[in-house]
């Protein structure tokens, strides 16, 4: 198997595990560990907010460990991480215990995704290396169907919750061997950023990315924190269960997010601006949607499906993206981005759970969503800038 398949299947399996069940598991569960541990919607948003908080210090850690030794010891750390944390879950005793495994679980992530950009940078072409990140990312869509499957049968068979965690626990522990194997031919470091390097990530062109990064983490929080409770919290759907319909939304939301895979076609037939454009106005739809069609099956369905769509795509446009901006600095400038993810995404849950204490969570939603159709119109196409300023004067100059 050659390395861009070797490492593109290896960064989708730890995806899976790590933003699939390890980073979404509590928001598609909240129904169920309300019931279990008397959670009100504050409480929720603060543990929600605090395993982001862990997926904050898992991206610090994670570009340390890159440094120092290579891709494969932060990619291992982060599935041992979320190993433990869903095991944690499976068996915690009450709100303590949640706590803990859920913040542990969502540290994976941050610990997780950003060493491939290292990896696949030094190991891949790079006309190939755009699908290749976009094959890493989408894998959160294989590992949120497969939770939200998992979550619609334990609520229409009666199998404990409990069950469920402790089959992610163990799905990560095979994602650990394969990930380990994978990345052993690029155990390396890869040596120190350029002298200086670090502040290029300060120049104007990053600016647009970072922004995005901020509201795609506020919006992308807010709808996996809430949006199942919500359904669920409005009835539920005709004919099934209040809380089978956070199974029903989360497969939705992986299955359709399956478009991410395409995303550097996306990009070809559209342009990075206009690609960006769409999905923030998409994700306002999605918001929307849910916040007005909770008990309706087609607005469910479609919010869902957008909200997958929309997040799966983004996360391929932000590695890609940061990767071609910053050539010489792969993984710091994904980290940097993924921080600004993170920023938005401790503030987002928190900051909506007292919205929605204080005027409904139907308005939190829409006020969610005006926050990215906002950033849609902010957003110029002029300041959308995907390849350093070098390589764009050097181009110009061969023509």
């Amino acid at each position: 198997m050659s390395l861009f398949w070797k490492l593109s299947a290896a960064g989708f399996a730890a995806t899976a595990i790590t933003y699939g069940p390890a980073r979404m598991g509590f928001g598609l569960f909240l129904p169920v560990f309300r019931e279990e541990f008397s959670l009100t919607t504050q409480t929720a948003g603060l543990v929600s907010s605090l395993g982001f908080l862990g997926f904050f210090v898992g991206l610090l850690v994670s570009q340390t460990m890159t440094n120092r030794a290579g891709p494969r010891l932060p990619v291992g750390s982060g599935l041992l991480a979320a190993t433990v944390g869903l095991g944690i879950v499976a068996a915690a005793p009450n709100t303590a215990g949640l706590i803990v495994g859920v913040s542990l679980a969502m540290t994976s992530a941050g610990l997780s995704w950003t060493p491939f950009n290292n990896a696949i940078h030094r190991c891949v072409d790079d006309d190939a290396r755009p699908v290749a990140l976009s094959c890493v990312s989408t894998g959160t869509s294989l590992g949120i169907t497969a939770a939200g499957l998992a979550a619609l049968l334990l609520a229409l068979g009666g199998v404990s919750w409990r069950v469920c965690w402790a089959g992610f626990a163990a799905a990560s522990a095979a994602a650990l061997l394969v990930n380990w194997s994978a990345l052993s031919s690029v155990a390396s470091p890869a040596g120190r950023p350029p002298r200086g390097g670090l502040r290029s990530l300060g120049e104007a062109a990053a600016i647009p990315l970072f922004v995005i990064g901020v509201c795609y983490g506020v919006t992308s929080s807010v709808y996996i924190s809430f949006a199942t409770d919500w359904v669920a919290a409005s009835g539920g759907l005709a004919g099934l269960s209040p809380n089978a319909a956070g199974g029903l939304v989360f497969l939705c939301y992986g299955a359709f997010g399956l478009i991410g895979l395409f995303t550097n076609r996306m990009k070809s037939v559209l342009g990075l601006a206009w690609l960006v454009r769409l999905l923030l106005l998409a994700s306002g739809a999605s918001l929307a949607l849910v916040a007005l069609l909770p008990a309706s099956w087609a607005g469910v369905v479609a919010s869902a499906g957008i909200q997958g769509m929309t997040v799966m795509t983004t996360s391929a446009v932000l590695a890609f993206w940061s990767e071609r901006l910053f050539p010489s600095l792969p993984s710091q400038a994904f980290t940097a981005v993924l921080l600004a993810v993170a920023a938005g995404s401790v503030l987002g849950p928190v900051g909506a759970g007292a919205l929605a204490h204080a005027a409904g969570t139907g308005a939190m939603f829409l006020v969610t969503a005006a926050l990215s159709v906002a950033t849609a119109v902010a957003t110029r196409s002029s300041r959308i800038r995907e390849r350093p300023a070098a390589i764009l004067g050097a181009d110009a100059a061969a023509i």
